[in-house]
C-alpha cells in the first residue's frame, strides 16, 4: 500500500502554483491536526459501508466469492479514488495554497478569462458548492446515528432510545457551534489517532482469526465478483463508494494543513487503520455470516461494545464538526464571491480567521439533519440518500481537473483524456450506480442542491440586474463638478461606500440633496473580491485622487478574509490612502434601499421576489464591513426592479 504513489512521480505532473509540499518541519504536528479535521468523515465510514454493502437496499449473498469481491472492491476504489486520483493528483493543484472546487475554479478561470467556456467552467463550481450542502446534512445523521445504533449490541434493551440519543447529540452540537472550534479542537486530533489505532487494532484481531481474507487484495476478486454478478455488483457499487466518502476533504482542507501533513496523515494512519479494518469485519462475515446486522461492533469484544458506542459517538461528532465548519467555509466565500446576500458572521477566534460562525446556516443544518434521522430513522435508509452528492462532486472534480490538464498544463485533449479518462469512468459508474437510490432517499441530496443553485443563480442575476438600473440613472463626478463651488464643505472625511467604478453612489448624492454639504475629504471605496483566498496587506489599497476633495480607494480581500473596512484602512499608510487616517473623524455614508418587484423582461417575476426576499435578509453593510455603529450615517431610498 505504501507503494502505491511512488507510482506517480513528483514531476509526473506539472503543479498549477508557487506552493511546494515544502520541508517536513512541523509536519507531525499538522499531521495531527489534520487527523481530527480532514480525516473524520472518512475515518468513520466502517460503522455503516460494509454492513450498507451486503444488507442495504440491494442485499447481497453473505459468502466467500461475494466478501472477498466487495472487500477487494472497496481497497481497489480506496486506492485509485484516494491514495491516486485525490492525494497524488488533485494534490498538485492549489489556488494559492488551498484547494477543492472553488480553488480548480479559480486556477482555470484565471487561465480562460472571459472566453466562453468560464461560464461553463463557473457552473461547475457552483453545482459542486450546491451538492456539497447535501453532505453537509447527511454526514451528521448518518454518522452519529449509526454510532448510537451501538446500542443494539451494547445494551439492546435501550434500541426505542436511539432516535432520542441521536437527535440529543446533534442538537447539543449545533448549540455549541456559536462558542468556535478552537477551545476542543486540540484535543480532535489524538482522538481520532486513537480511533485508527483502534480501528486498525481491531480489524487485526478479526484478521488473525481468518488470515486467508486478505486474498481480497488482489483485483482478480473484485474482477470475479463483477463477472459473476454484473447487476448485482453494479448496485453495490452505489453502497462500497460509502467507504470514500469524505475523500474530497483532504484535498478541500488542504490550505488548512498543507500537503505533507495531509498525505503522511493518510499513507501512515488512515489508510492502515481503515483497510485493517474493513478486512476485519470481511473475516468476520467468513467466520459467521449472522454478523451482518452490525459487523463493525461485533468486531469488538462483547465487554467492550459499550465503551465503543461512546468512542464512536465522539468519533462521528468530530467527522460532524469537520461538515458543519466546511459549510460556513463555503457559505463565507459564496458571500463573498457575490452569489448570496451579506449574512451574519461571527469570528469565534481572535487569532484564526478561519473559524467563524454563521447563525442562519447553523440553524438551517441543524433543522435538516434532526429531519433526516426522524424521517429516515436508521442509518441504513440514511445510506439510500448518502453516496449522490459526493459522487456528483467527485465527477465535476474530475472533469475540472481534466479542465487543467487541456486549459492550464496546455495538454492535448487525448493526453488528458488517456490519463484522467479512467478516474472520470470510475466517478461516472459510481455515480449511475447511485443514482439507483434517488427512489429511495437519494432525491433529497439533489433536492437540496437544486435549491442552493437557484438561490445562488437568483442572487448573482438580481443583484447584477440592480447594477445594472442604477448604472443607467448614476451621475458622474464630471456632471457634479459645475456645482461644487456652491456646495459648503465642512471639516473631516466622509467615506461613501458603493460598488461602482465610476458613477457617484447614492448615499452622497442625497447627502448633497438634502443636507446641502460636502466634506472636505469625500472618499468612494469600493470593496473587491480577489479569486485568491487572502490578500497581503501591502497589496490591499488601490487610490487614485479625483480631485475637487474627491478620491477613489479600492480595498481588495481574499475570499476567506475578515472584511473588516476600519481595520483595512488603519493599516494602510498614508501615502497609500491620501489621507491620514483618524477613525474619529471618519464618517461613513451608506444606503439603505428598500426595492420593489415590477414585471419585466430582464428576469422573471417570481424570481425578482425570491431576491427580494434574500434581499431582505442580508445583514446590513455596517454590520458585515465592521463599521463602527457610532460613526454609520445612513441614507434611505426606493427602486423598482
Amino acid at each position: 500500500m505504501a507503494n502505491v504513489p511512488g507510482s506517480m512521480s513528483s514531476s509526473a505532473l506539472p503543479q498549477t502554483s508557487g506552493q511546494t509540499s515544502g520541508g517536513h518541519h512541523g509536519a507531525s504536528g499538522l499531521m495531527l491536526g489534520a487527523l481530527g479535521v480532514v480525516f473524520g468523515d472518512i475515518g468513520t465510514s466502517p460503522l455503516y459501508a460494509l454492513k450498507e454493502t451486503f444488507a442495504g437496499h440491494h442485499p447481497i449473498a453473505i459468502d466467500r466469492l461475494h466478501i472477498l469481491g466487495v472487500l477487494s472492491l472497496v481497497f481497489w476504489t480506496i486506492t485509485l479514488i484516494v491514495s491516486i486520483k485525490y492525494v497524488a493528483i488533485l494534490m498538485r493543484i492549489d489556488n494559492r495554497g488551498e484547494g477543492g472546487s472553488l480553488a480548480l475554479r479559480a486556477v482555470l478561470e484565471r487561465t480562460v478569462g472571459d472566453r466562453p467556456v468560464a461560464r461553463t467552467i463557473a457552473l461547475l463550481g457552483l453545482f459542486a458548492a450546491a451538492l456539497f450542502y447535501g453532505d453537509c446534512m447527511i454526514t451528521p445523521a448518518i454518522s452519529v446515528l449509526s454510532a448510537v445504533e451501538g446500542l443494539n449490541i451494547a445494551a439492546p434493551q435501550l434500541h426505542v432510545f436511539i432516535i432520542p440519543i441521536t437527535v440529543a447529540i446533534l442538537i447539543g452540537l449545533f448549540m455549541l457551534q456559536r462558542h468556535g472550534t478552537g477551545a476542543i479542537g486540540a484535543l480532535f486530533g489524538p482522538i481520532m489517532l486513537l480511533w485508527f489505532i483502534v480501528l486498525g487494532a481491531a480489524g487485526i484481531g478479526g484478521i488473525v482469526k481468518q488470515p486467508g481474507v486478505l486474498a481480497a487484495l488482489s483485483p482478480h476478486y473484485a474482477i470475479a465478483f463483477v463477472a459473476h454478478d454484473g447487476l448485482t455488483a453494479f448496485l453495490a457499487f452505489g453502497s462500497i463508494f460509502l467507504a470514500v466518502t469524505g475523500a474530497e476533504a483532504l484535498y478541500t482542507d488542504m490550505g488548512h494543513f498543507g500537503r505533507v501533513p495531509i498525505r503522511l496523515g493518510w499513507y501512515l494512519i488512515v489508510l492502515p487503520g481503515l483497510v485493517l479494518n474493513y478486512f476485519g469485519q470481511g473475516a468476520l462475515l467468513l467466520s459467521d455470516p449472522a454478523y451482518i446486522d452490525n459487523p463493525f461492533f461485533r468486531l469488538v469484544p462483547t465487554w467492550l461494545a459499550g465503551a465503543m458506542v461512546v468512542f464512536a459517538a465522539f468519533a462521528t461528532v468530530i467527522a460532524s464538526q469537520a461538515v458543519i465548519s466546511g459549510a460556513f467555509s463555503v457559505t463565507q466565500q459564496a458571500v463573498h464571491l457575490g452569489y448570496l446576500p451579506r449574512l451574519r458572521t461571527i469570528y469565534t477566534s481572535d487569532e484564526e480567521r478561519g473559524q467563524i460562525y454563521l447563525p442562519a446556516v447553523n440553524w438551517m443544518l441543524l433543522v435538516c439533519v434532526v429531519a433526516l434521522v426522524i424521517g429516515f430513522g436508521s442509518s441504513s435508509d440514511l445510506a439510500a440518500a448518502y453516496g449522490i452528492a459526493v459522487t456528483g462532486s467527485m465527477m465535476l472534480d474530475g472533469i475540472l481537473i481534466t479542465m487543467v490538464a487541456v486549459l492550464v498544463w496546455k495538454w492535448s485533449v487525448r493526453k488528458a483524456l488517456l490519463i484522467f479518462g479512467l478516474f472520470l469512468i470510475i466517478d461516472f459508474m459510481f455515480l449511475a450506480a447511485n443514482a439507483t437510490k434517488i427512489p429511495y432517499g437519494g432525491w433529497f441530496p439533489l433536492l437540496v442542491a437544486l435549491t442552493i443553485i437557484v438561490l445562488l443563480t437568483t442572487w448573482k442575476a438580481g443583484r447584477a440586474l440592480l447594477i445594472k438600473i442604477e448604472v443607467a440613472s448614476e451621475v458622474t463626478l464630471g456632471e457634479l463638478r459645475p456645482t461644487l463651488s456652491n456646495v459648503t464643505k465642512v471639516p473631516g472625511t466622509a467615506i461613501f461606500l458603493t460598488s461602482k467604478s465610476d458613477g457617484l453612489p447614492a448615499a452622497l448624492l442625497h447627502n448633497l440633496k438634502h443636507n446641502k454639504v460636502l466634506h472636505e475629504r469625500n472618499i468612494l471605496l469600493t470593496v473587491e473580491i480577489d479569486d485568491g483566498p487572502t490578500i497581503a496587506e501591502g497589496n490591499r489599497v488601490e487610490a487614485e485622487d479625483m480631485g475637487d476633495g474627491f478620491r477613489r480607494i479600492v480595498l481588495r480581500f481574499g475570499y476567506r478574509d475578515v472584511m473588516d473596512i476600519p481595520r483595512a484602512l488603519a493599516h494602510a499608510t498614508e501615502a497609500e490612502l491620501g489621507f491620514f487616517y483618524l477613525p474619529m473623524e471618519v464618517s461613513y455614508f451608506i444606503s439603505r434601499e428598500t426595492l420593489i418587484a415590477a414585471p419585466g423582461p430582464d428576469m422573471s417575476l417570481w424570481r425578482k421576489r425570491l431576491f427580494l426576499w434574500m434581499w431582505r435578509t442580508a445583514v446590513s453593510a455596517m454590520e458585515f464591513f465592521r463599521l463602527p455603529t457610532n460613526r454609520v450615517v445612513e441614507l434611505g431610498s426606493q427602486s423598482k426592479i
